[in-house]
């Protein structure tokens, strides 16, 4: 999350670095866009674990089925935004549902080891 603010300095510093070579500035940014690639792909990687395994923990500790539930992930600058939907018919305790999917984002955080506070993490859970 804060890799991208890392890599956008790193971006600037070496244009800046670069002077008015042209060549050394294109190389420069081919090698940012590559790295820049890989933290994204990283990013999307972590995210789907994250989803995962918020499915996994709901599926276990309710009675709800894997393929009702519904779940949007994003993030960026060192934030998560979850939302959850179930179909209107499912009875969902919204207190367990928000425990389940902070407990899951703080194991798949510890496990890849990247520090996410309960203010850094919005959940929303939603009917359909």
């Amino acid at each position: 999350m804060r890799i991208q603010a890392i890599v956008s300095g790193v971006v600037f510093s070496s244009i800046l670095l670069a002077g008015c070579n042209g060549n050394e500035i294109e190389e420069h940014i081919q090698v940012i866009e590559s790295e820049q690639g890989a933290v994204e792909n990283e990013q999307g990687n972590l995210l789907s674990e994250v989803k995962d395994k918020i499915i996994a923990s709901i599926t276990e500790q309710t009675a709800i089925e894997a393929d009702a539930i519904a779940i949007m992930l994003g993030g960026g600058a060192g934030k998560i935004d979850v939302s959850v939907g179930f179909p209107k018919d499912v009875k969902v305790d919204d207190r367990l549902i928000q425990h389940i999917v902070e407990d899951s984002i703080k194991k798949v955080a510890e496990t890849e080891n990247i520090i996410i506070s309960e203010e850094d993490i919005s959940i929303k859970i939603e009917e359909y």
